[in-house]
């Protein structure tokens, strides 16, 4: 087999002379040293929380930044670039996936009751260039649940081979944390237990970022750099170059925050030029939302947001708008650029740089020939954003008139810009009951005139954009391989594996192949043709497999098969794999059990795991979390999230299910804007559907014949396309033996 060093030389083979574009040809050649024929590696640095005049490229005047202020310098600084929302986890996955609020899978954060995870439809970046022989690293915060393993939305399973970090984004807001995660395990952080502060976690994300250049020096990577600086609180050990400043704790505390960070970036870049990778690597620095106001900080006294009116939270320019710098020498032109740029654009330009395919069916546009000195880089007909917070701090609640806990939705287009808030938390609204704001951004940057009487034909125009915008759902077009595998592998027995390789690019490609690969000791035999010559764009090639564990496979145990999809494509040869998993099965129940005192097959969920016997980790094994429906609490529960999809090995021992499955108090406490529908399967036939499921309607009792059943499935589904406040409990999941 190929190394990955021979198989980007093959690609750069397969297109003649080089993967960059033709003006990324020419930048490089002015340059005269660097290695044109050599994709280049690539550096995203994330801040958390920087507001867009927090650096001094952007004005900042009291918080000094010299590395960052000399990347602009050096650099493409963007005057007009954008995240995609006002809070994290919404922004981070449209920067992954290059998909905006209005059709990505993440669109609020978790903590406002929000969809926490991606999914095993979302295509990142990573995936890309990873299928280009890229090597790739997460290093920081992920910020997407649940917070474990051998799931969907774990960074490996996107595409990251490397990741040392933070999973969810609550964790991420501990700078002295007792543990932080290394690939699939957590690996202690000795020092920090029982609430020492004695190691700062970015100091340790530095390490492994400047450890994974090192590593791969000699071949192309992605570095994807995301400390949690300067979200707060506004822990960091030194402060001492601002001592001297009349200023609070916090505010001190959060200027040496972004001076931490402009260092980090700073050491980042020294390690490429020590590695002679200058001129072999470009560089994207850049924020997800606009400045915070937490923990005692006020962004007023840095400018936080310069001209711009809004902050965190806000759909203003203050809460979107933020600084992007580009930098590379001989491959990014010296200069600025005003062209309106999402974070979106990400994904397809690091597509275009490391000439990969990217899908075709995602809302961001390549910035690659602008970044090479290009002037006819492609623009978007428009901006799309979308909040749906329950967060609320004082100024972006101020800044929104009160209204910071309404749904709201913005569109740029050109230099006009609309706003506008939905009084009840309802996406389908009529858009007469929005209350809109129209602003002309080319005369008004900072949002201070509420221009909509004046120009009301163009409010509308605006507002049929945001609708348009929408999707309720957002199917993705198929793109790399896919894996279907069975729920159980029983030792000793034959079971099928389907995989699917799909071209969800624009162009044909060619010599498509899918193999699997299984543990040692497994039997596979091919079950059907497993390559094709031509793969047309939009086209599938589908295998299958009969596989045979051992017949002394150890039981309970969780087994991983991988199919890896290879192509020849119009940029080079690309190779996609897909990992799962699928378990041996525990023993049945040999006597009347609750759920919670079983060992699940699986379990999938929108947000924190549905924890082996255990509630949330905090009460002792086989107690199942006590539920609450109407006042009465019922013990041996089972807390999810819808979706959510738990399975249960009862190896046809059991007769009936029962259970209460419904909104439990503790949700409906909080809103009641949560509606599902629950689920039953028994070995995949549908056994119950529930009817929609509220506050309001109280818990539906649950009674099945469950005979000759092997796999018992509970299912929780969203019912109003909405997952806020969508906790959904069952409690007393009792099976009954014999």
């Amino acid at each position: 087999m190929p190394s990955r060093r021979t198989f980007l030389a093959g690609s750069t083979a397969v297109l003649g002379l080089t993967t960059a574009t033709g003006s990324q040809q020419a930048a490089a050649s002015e340059a005269g040293d660097g290695q044109v024929g050599r994709p280049p590696n690539v550096v995203v640095v994330l801040a958390d929380d920087l507001g867009y005049g927090e650096l001094g490229a952007y004005g900042q005047k009291l918080i000094t930044t010299p590395r960052l202020d000399r990347l602009a310098a050096e650099g493409l600084r963007f005057t007009d670039a954008y995240s995609t929302a006002a809070v994290c986890a919404p922004s981070r996955c449209s920067l992954l996936t290059g998909l905006h609020t209005g059709h990505s899978t993440v669109r609020a954060n978790p903590s406002s009751g929000g969809q926490g995870s991606l999914t095993a439809a979302d295509t990142t970046f990573a995936q890309v260039l990873r299928a280009r022989g890229y090597r790739t690293a997460l290093v920081g915060k992920w910020g997407f649940g649940p917070e474990t393993a051998g799931q969907d939305s774990h960074p490996a399973a996107r595409g990251f081979e490397e990741f040392y970090g933070y999973i969810t984004h609550g964790h991420a807001h501990e700078y002295y944390p007792e543990y932080l995660w290394h690939n699939d395990a957590k690996e202690p952080i000795a020092a920090n237990a029982g609430g020492a502060k004695a190691v700062y976690a970015p100091d340790l994300l530095e390490q492994r970022a400047l450890e994974f250049i090192d590593a791969h020096a000699d071949e192309p990577f992605l570095l994807l750099l995301t400390p949690n600086v300067p979200h707060a609180p506004s822990d960091v050990p030194d402060t001492s170059a601002y001592a001297d400043r009349g200023w609070t704790a916090a505010n001190k505390g959060h200027a040496a925050q972004v001076g931490y960070f402009d260092g980090l970036v700073g050491k980042v870049v020294d390690r490429l030029r020590a590695r002679g990778l200058e001129r072999d690597t470009v560089v994207l620095v850049t924020s997800d939302n606009g400045p915070h106001e937490e923990g005692g900080v006020n962004p007023d006294l840095f400018d936080a947001n310069g001209p711009l009116r809004g902050y965190k939270r806000n759909l203003y320019e203050g809460g979107v708008r933020v600084p992007l710098i580009a930098w590379g020498p001989g491959r990014v032109r010296q200069g600025t650029s005003d062209r309106p740029t999402p974070l979106t654009d990400v994904l397809p330009t690091l597509a275009e740089l490391g000439g990969a395919p990217s899908p075709t069916d995602v809302d961001g546009l390549s910035a690659a020939p602008l970044l090479a000195g290009s002037t006819d880089s492609a623009r978007h007909g428009h901006l799309f954003w979308f909040r749906d917070e329950w967060g609320v701090t004082s100024r972006a609640n101020a800044q929104d008139s009160k209204r910071a806990t309404w749904l709201a939705e913005a569109v740029r287009r050109e230099n006009w810009k609309a706003v506008r808030f939905a009084p009840e938390r309802d996406h389908s609204l009529p858009d007469d009951k929005w209350q809109v704001e129209l602003y002309d951004l080319a005369t008004d940057p900072g949002e201070t005139r509420n221009v909509i009487d004046k120009h009301p034909a163009k409010a509308a125009e605006l507002v049929a954009l945001m609708r348009s915008s929408w999707k309720d759902t957002y199917p993705r077009k198929p793109f790399g391989t896919r894996l279907t595998l069975p729920r159980l592998a029983v030792p000793g027995e034959a079971f099928t594996v389907t995989a699917s390789l799909d071209n969800g690019s624009a162009r044909a490609w060619t010599n498509a192949a899918l193999a699997l690969r299984a543990p040692a000791g497994w039997t596979v035999a091919p079950a059907s043709p497993a390559t094709a010559e031509q793969l047309a764009a939009g086209g599938r090639l589908t295998a299958s497999w009969q596989v045979v564990p051992p017949a002394d496979a150890a039981p309970a145990t969780a087994w991983a098969l991988t199919a890896e999809g290879t192509a020849d494509t119009p940029s080079g040869p690309v190779r996609y794999p897909a990992t799962g998993t699928v378990p041996t099965p525990p023993a049945a129940p040999v006597r009347d059990s609750y759920l919670s005192d079983l060992t699940w097959i699986s379990a999938a969920n929108g947000w924190g795991p549905v924890e082996r016997d255990a509630s949330n980790g905090k009460n002792a094994a086989g107690d199942g979390p006590p539920i609450s429906f109407g006042g009465t609490t019922y013990p041996k529960g089972l807390g999810v999230h819808a979706p959510s999809d738990i399975a249960y090995h009862l190896g046809a021992a059991a007769t009936r299910f029962t259970s209460l499955v419904g909104i439990d108090d503790f949700s409906a406490k909080q809103s009641s804007a949560g509606a599902t529908r629950a689920k039953v399967y028994g070995d995949d036939r549908l056994l119950l559907t529930t009817p929609t499921l509220t506050a309001a309607t109280g818990p539906v009792r649950v009674d099945l014949d469950v005979r000759g059943v092997r796999v018992l499935r509970l299912v929780v589904e969203d019912a109003n396309n909405r997952t806020s406040f969508d906790h959904t409990s069952w409690a007393l999941a009792h099976v009954t033996v014999g």
